[in-house]
């Protein structure tokens, strides 16, 4: 009877052993789980070391652990205007004319002159009729398909465009598909496909990050025409740079006009900082600031930033100059390199990737030049 008694107690304090083993089974802990998560991204050769250095973004910068200086090979500053004098002085313009920041979304107060301002010379840059701006271009991609698309329509992406724009179709209701990277056959079947649709949209970056390829915009352009879709193109690598005025890869491809919206970033080319826009007619412009989520629900960009960005659109507009000396550069880069005997892919001349088709073997290169005084850094196709 004691016995019995001890037991009863000793189950109702702590539960039966078995009990004991189905909750230690089921409900891991948070601990547990992301050590998993993290011994898995190690494992696969994916795990991202943050440097960092000091001073400002540069073609040589220094590291702040040991004051070693090392060539910048990775850095998205393709024109040398993140810390140009001209946007510099832009910025502190703006900073003593409008203040630090606007504690406020767009559609409450913080709207001002200076974001009308660069909104209008992001379309007059484009050639299109409205342009809205966001922190960033990924909140453009994750904030335009579910602000536009609903369950009758199709979303038709390339295989290997950006993870936002992969993450904003995935917050729709839209039927989605994938075609073959720059296939047009498979891009064609999947619009016969999607016949039903009630809107069909084809998603693709005008500039492949990770291998620096163009799309054929003219391709799809076509078939978008004969099976009455619309185009979005995510244009952050090429905006500044591709084109005869740098006005990105619809300028390179003759398809200005015939592309209905068109996201691009803030952040690489035209002055490295906060924030991307999208721009397009006018209705689909007021729509996304009416239902886009991550615009309405987001601060309003800090003035200092407009103001240099204003800066960064007028001097790519009017000048050439740090275009053709980056073209330049990239041209000698791309043949030394070949000389090397490096087999590169082909591409638009700024983005030069060392393909190894191994993460791990990247990885080790990386920390190897790294070693030898030069900086750069795995990247990862989806």
């Amino acid at each position: 009877m004691l016995l019995t008694r001890l037991c009863t107690r000793l189950c109702l304090r702590y539960g039966s052993f078995a009990e004991r083993q189905y909750a230690s089974a089921s409900g891991a802990s948070l601990q547990t789980v992301v050590r998993e998560q993290l011994d898995n991204v190690k494992l696969a050769g994916l795990f991202k070391e943050e440097l960092s250095f000091t001073g400002q973004q540069a073609p040589v910068i220094v590291f702040e652990e040991d004051d070693r200086e090392v060539i910048n090979f990775c850095s998205s500053n393709y024109l040398g205007l993140a810390n140009h004098p001209e946007l510099i002085k832009a910025a502190r313009a703006a900073l003593d004319s409008h203040g630090l920041g606007m504690s406020s979304m767009r559609y409450i107060c913080g709207t001002t002159n200076l974001h009308r301002q660069l909104e209008a010379k992001i379309s007059e840059f484009h050639g299109t009729e409205d342009t809205m701006i966001y922190p960033s271009c990924s909140d453009a991609n994750m904030g335009l398909f579910q602000a536009i698309l609903t369950d009758e329509d199709a979303v038709i992406s390339d295989q290997l465009n950006h993870g936002s724009t992969i993450d904003g179709m995935r917050l729709c209701k839209a039927k989605r598909h994938r075609y073959a990277h720059a296939d047009m056959e498979d891009l064609e079947d999947t619009l016969k496909e999607a016949a039903d649709a009630r809107l069909r949209l084809i998603v693709t970056d005008g500039v492949f990050s990770m291998t620096g390829e163009m799309a054929p915009l003219q391709q799809i352009c076509d078939l978008a025409e004969r099976y009455n879709a619309v185009v979005l193109v995510d244009d952050c690598q090429g905006t500044g740079v591709v084109g005869p005025s740098g006005r990105g890869s619809l300028e390179a491809c003759g398809v200005q006009g015939r592309v209905q919206i068109l996201n691009s970033t803030l952040g690489k080319a035209l002055g490295g900082v906060n924030g991307g826009y999208t721009t397009g007619s006018t209705d689909v412009i007021e729509c996304l600031r009416q239902c886009s989520r991550p615009y309405i629900f987001s601060n309003s960009l800090s003035p200092p930033l407009v103001g240099a960005c204003i800066a960064a659109f007028d001097m790519v507009s009017s000048s050439h100059t740090q275009r053709k000396r980056l073209l330049e550069n990239a041209k000698n880069f791309r043949s030394r390199m070949q000389q090397a005997g490096f087999d590169l892919k082909e591409g638009v001349p700024h983005i030069v990737p060392i393909m190894l088709g191994d993460s791990e073997l990247a990885n080790e290169m990386a920390k190897g030049m790294l070693k030898k005084g030069i900086y750069v850094r795995l990247g990862v196709i989806e």
